[in-house]
């Protein structure tokens, strides 16, 4: 829970933040900005890092975070994916062709080895239902199992600590 004093602090800095938009582009409102509207849901600042972590996690060495990227711009702040169009997915996580369906299975496939997401069989197939874990757990665990470069873990440390997060703080098995 947030203290008094970093409510305030949060409030100067957003006000400073303000003005300074303000000085820079005066002739530009809210209304200009996508702030609060329909179409949002929640990111980790760190997503860009997390993303980076995922990509040289995949022994395929093709990139992964397209495909996760999509999937959490699927959920509507509760961590599930109904995947009834598969091949609309994969259009959106960048594959095109006769084989995009099975390029982002794989994909998928690569997503669920490393731990970031579970799957379950419905209609549209293998990946149906798609939960997304939590991907500070999922990457602590691949820090603590020596599969992520010290820079990586340092500087995903850093911008945690830089932002407020502590989602790596949480003891190991206390986070499934």
């Amino acid at each position: 829970m947030p203290t008094k004093e970093v409510n305030d602090q949060k409030k100067i800095i957003d006000q400073k933040k303000l003005a300074m938009r303000q000085k820079l582009w005066p002739d530009i409102s809210d209304a200009h900005l996508w702030t609060t509207r329909k179409g949002w849901l929640t990111v980790p600042r760190t997503l860009p890092l997390l993303m980076r972590i995922m990509d040289t996690l995949a022994d395929t060495g093709k990139p992964v975070s397209p495909t996760y990227l999509d999937l959490w711009c699927r959920t509507y702040n509760d961590s599930f994916v109904i995947a009834a169009k598969p091949h609309e997915m994969a259009f959106y996580a960048g594959f095109s062709g006769q084989r995009a369906q099975n390029t982002w299975m794989g994909r998928i496939r690569q997503l669920v080895d490393l731990g970031f997401i579970l799957i379950s069989d419905g209609a549209s197939g293998p990946a149906h239902y798609i939960l997304i874990l939590n991907p500070y757990h999922v990457i602590r665990r691949h820090i603590e199992d020596g599969n992520i470069h010290r820079g990586f873990a340092n500087a995903l440390a850093e911008r945690m600590i830089e932002i407020g997060a502590d989602d790596l703080d949480v003891p190991s098995g206390q986070d499934q």
